[in-house]
């Protein structure tokens, strides 16, 4: 499939906010609002962006609705996630994407915000970008740097530190990902997506070990795994363990799900659930280089 990658952004475009998962507060915005000012981008915030429902900003009728108009608005050429939580995946399939198929915009985020990634990658053939999102603009300025670097057309190039699990190699392949246990719930569904040849990015908080060494496998079991082009793996954030230890760090875990490929591997790749979180465009051809002293990720 070759993937259509939305116009880039220029100074006076409007940027649309929404809360398609948990609630948020003006106040826990306002920094990322102000950022997108002196980027000389309007802002249009959803209309029940700042309502509650239990855990989440409004009743899943009103988040899918908010979502709906912004995608619907030719005017908007971007749309970003205030947050992540969950509830994207209650939404997903009331969304009609009709109107964002002719005009297509980037959609941004990260954590729950895999459900459109995939959702969209998989249907539509449409590029998007993962990303840092308005409640964590505050936490780190090189973060929010590729992201406007990304929405304004400029090319991205990354060069990380050793990871003593990499395995080397290089590899040209479309990016593919997100978070590890959304990927894992979205197997079988109509937003699950295809790996074959993809660099495959995963990332994960907060989950058990062996809950890890699950999703993995299952990956594996759906045949996610043995055709990929190259595996990164970013922050796996506040892993927990049992009474009784798993023995494997998360990484580890990984590592041993997939040894039996030849494809590299980089470990370490700072993105995810973690203070830097460098933006990745997805659906992108991606060059990713691991040799004896250094890693590169091209876009």
């Amino acid at each position: 499939m070759i993937m259509i990658s939305p116009p880039v952004l220029k100074k006076g475009d409007k940027i649309g906010i929404v809360a398609p998962a948990r609630k948020i507060s003006q106040e826990e915005i306002r920094f990322a609002m102000d950022t997108f000012h002196e980027w000389e981008l309007e802002v249009v915030l959803g209309k029940k962006i700042f309502g509650t429902t239990n855990q989440y900003s409004g009743s899943d009728e009103q988040r899918a609705k908010d979502f709906q108009k912004m995608l619907d608005d030719d005017s908007i050429r971007a749309i970003i996630s205030a947050r992540g939580g969950y509830g994207t995946l209650r939404i997903i399939d009331q969304l009609d994407f009709s109107s964002f198929r002719k005009n297509p915009k980037w959609i941004i985020g990260y954590s729950d915000i895999t459900v459109l990634h995939s959702h969209i990658h998989r249907n539509f053939g449409i590029e998007t970008i993962h990303a840092t999102m308005p409640i964590n603009f505050h936490k780190d300025e090189k973060s929010v740097e590729t992201l406007r670097k990304t929405l304004f057309g400029e090319k991205l190039s990354y060069e990380i530190l050793q990871h003593e699990l990499n395995r080397r190699g290089e590899s040209i392949g479309k990016l593919v990902g997100g978070n590890l246990s959304l990927l894992y719930a979205l197997i079988g569904s109509k937003s699950d997506i295809s790996t074959d040849g993809k660099i495959l990015f995963i990332e994960d908080l907060d989950e058990y070990l062996y809950h890890i060494d699950r999703m993995m496998m299952s990956l594996k079991r759906a045949d996610k795994l043995s055709k990929l082009a190259g595996l990164i793996v970013g922050g796996m954030t506040e892993m927990k363990d049992n009474q009784i230890p798993f023995g494997k760090m998360a990484e580890e875990i990984i590592s041993d799900v997939v040894k039996e490929y030849n494809f590299p591997v980089c470990f370490g790749f700072p993105a995810g659930h973690q203070t830097k979180n460098l933006a990745l465009v997805f659906g992108r051809k991606a060059r990713l280089s691991i040799a004896q002293d250094s890693i590169l990720c091209y876009f």
